[in-house]
């Protein structure tokens, strides 16, 4: 850890070397650019992009074009603050690696703790058990069509498949390999992405454009937030990336503006292709509306069908890289927090039965669990959390008198829109949920 600087000087813009012991000796292992805006990349496109044509369908394109931006601006201030709360906890206290909880537990007690970590494990909990589910049902489908079975295969099956391939390379391998495997995974996530939007392109209706609901529009906020979560991972990234601020800050905003371009490119692309009499039948009944349906019977057919298939899979694959890494460090803090070890198999154990298990019991959960997760949980840990505990870190006389980092602008002016902005959910989906008509 480098020592604190004195006050004229320019605050340190790298906090430490990370090192690991292997054979005997310490290994210099700097994190790149590249990896970490990939693991971003990777942990943001996931379930939530392909539940979004879902929930966005009655407001139309460009209503859900701009809410989507503003929910990117909004989660992109509210990521770069916990960057900013990381740094400074590690600064402070002199350590190279901290988990969310921790950073939590030191800023706001042990009841702040609590209830983030019961949204944390809510949280990925949920996103698991629909990546799960998700990609256990896109394997099942892959299998009935490759093979064109006459007794169409059970959903189970797809879901044991998928948390064995990849729920295995999370338990077996090397944080370096599985870096290296998720860089490819986006590549060919990319690719697949490029040929449906040029396949798509050719089915694009113009006339989509003119569908504007602007009242509608709100009921697709609680996906977006889902869909532009990767806040579980900063803290790793800042471990990773040495606590060097620039390549933090350039991680971040490429790794969550890939993301966005291609939800904006992905929500026209599927809404513009579906007929009026497609999108007359589906009004009041957003769960009737199935993306991969949709474009399995448009003019692209087959090809249409495959692209959809490998893109759906590997986004959840990646996504689902990123939230069991997330979840593994959080159990870890648990730990630490409480004095005790675990060892590897019983952690992944912790990470992955459970959802495994209610994906099992439940594979159309998918959806529901998207909304609940954004409405509830990302609303907290990646709004209303950051922004108290940025405004008690700044309290501290520990904070005031030493080279802190600044990430974000705009002071308590920015915390104040970010705490809003969580409530503002919370309150939405419980009027949602007791069906009142005002929000």
């Amino acid at each position: 850890m480098n020592k604190q600087e004195e006050p004229n000087q320019t605050p340190v813009t790298q906090l430490f070397s990370h090192l690991k012991f292997e054979n005997n000796q310490f290994k210099h292992q700097p994190g790149s650019v590249f990896g970490n805006t990939a693991l971003i990349v990777g942990t943001t496109i996931g379930a939530g992009s392909l539940g979004l044509p879902a929930v966005t369908l009655t407001s139309g394109i460009i209503p859900s074009t701009i809410l989507l931006i503003i929910v990117w601006v909004y989660t992109l201030i509210s990521g770069l603050l916990i960057a900013e709360l990381t740094l400074n906890v590690m600064y402070i206290e002199g350590i190279t690696h901290i988990g969310l909880l921790a950073i939590i537990e030191k800023i706001l007690g042990k009841m702040g703790a609590r209830i983030a970590g019961i949204a944390y494990v809510f949280n990925h909990y949920a996103l698991l058990v629909a990546y799960m589910t998700e990609g256990g049902e896109v394997l099942t489908t892959t299998v009935n069509q490759v093979w064109k079975l006459e007794n169409i295969l059970p959903h189970w099956p797809g879901i044991i498949s998928f948390f064995l391939i990849f729920g295995g390379l999370m338990y077996w391998g090397k944080d370096s390999l599985i870096e290296k495997i998720n860089g490819l995974f986006i590549i060919i996530l990319l690719a697949a992405f490029i040929g449906l939007l040029i396949l798509g392109g050719m089915q694009f209706k113009p006339s989509q454009l003119l569908v504007q609901n602007w009242q509608a529009v709100g009921s697709s906020i609680a996906v977006m937030y889902v869909a532009m979560f990767f806040h579980s991972i900063i803290p790793l990234v800042v471990t990773q990336l040495e606590g060097d601020i620039v390549k933090i800050r350039q991680s971040m905003i490429i790794g969550s503006l890939i993301p966005l371009f291609m939800f904006l490119a992905w929500n026209a692309i599927i809404l513009g292709c579906i007929t009026p009499d497609t999108l007359q039948d589906s009004f009041g009944n957003e769960r009737a509306f199935n993306p991969l349906q949709i474009l399995r019977n448009g003019e692209s057919g087959q090809w249409f069908a495959m692209l959809l298939s490998i893109f759906s899979e590997f986004a959840i694959i990646t996504s689902f890289i990123g939230i069991t890494y997330g979840l593994a460090d959080f159990f870890k803090d648990v730990f630490t927090i409480t004095k005790s070890e675990i060892s590897r198999l019983p952690l992944y154990s912790l990470v992955l039965l459970p959802p495994l298990s209610f994906g099992t019991l439940n594979p159309s959960i998918f959806l529901d669990a998207l909304k609940y997760t954004g409405a509830f949980s990302v609303s907290i840990l990646a709004g209303i959390m950051p922004a108290l505990m940025s405004w008690k870190q700044h309290q501290k006389p520990a904070f005031t008198n030493s080279n802190s980092q600044t990430l974000v602008p705009g002071g308590k002016i920015t915390l104040i829109i970010l705490i809003i902005g969580g409530l503002f959910l919370i309150v939405r989906q419980l009027f949602s949920i007791q069906r009142f008509p005002l929000l």
